[in-house]
């Protein structure tokens, strides 16, 4: 079995593949549970991972704090806090 990881994504406690980046952990909990992405447009359109190689900036989340990470380009370890802009 592979090792796993929990992460908190919008204050809810989540657990995901280690090694998985912070955008995919997103997507893989994002459905149906309510996480429509990482962040909104300035219209309030859901905006998730595009490109998933840093270019797009649409994975752009708060990572323990620090905003405007990439998520796409930031892997999940324990413990990490993630906020989305839902």
């Amino acid at each position: 079995m592979a090792e796993r990881v929990r992460v908190i994504i919008d204050g809810e406690m989540l657990s995901v593949p280690a090694f998985t980046t912070v955008a995919a952990a997103i997507a893989m909990c994002g459905i149906g549970g309510g996480i429509e992405g990482t962040r909104r447009s300035v219209t309030g359109e859901p905006r998730a991972a595009l490109c998933g190689m840093g270019v797009c900036h649409e994975c752009r989340v708060t990572v323990d704090g620090r905003a405007h990470v990439l998520g796409c380009q930031t892997l999940c370890r324990d413990g990490l806090s993630i906020e989305t802009t839902r």
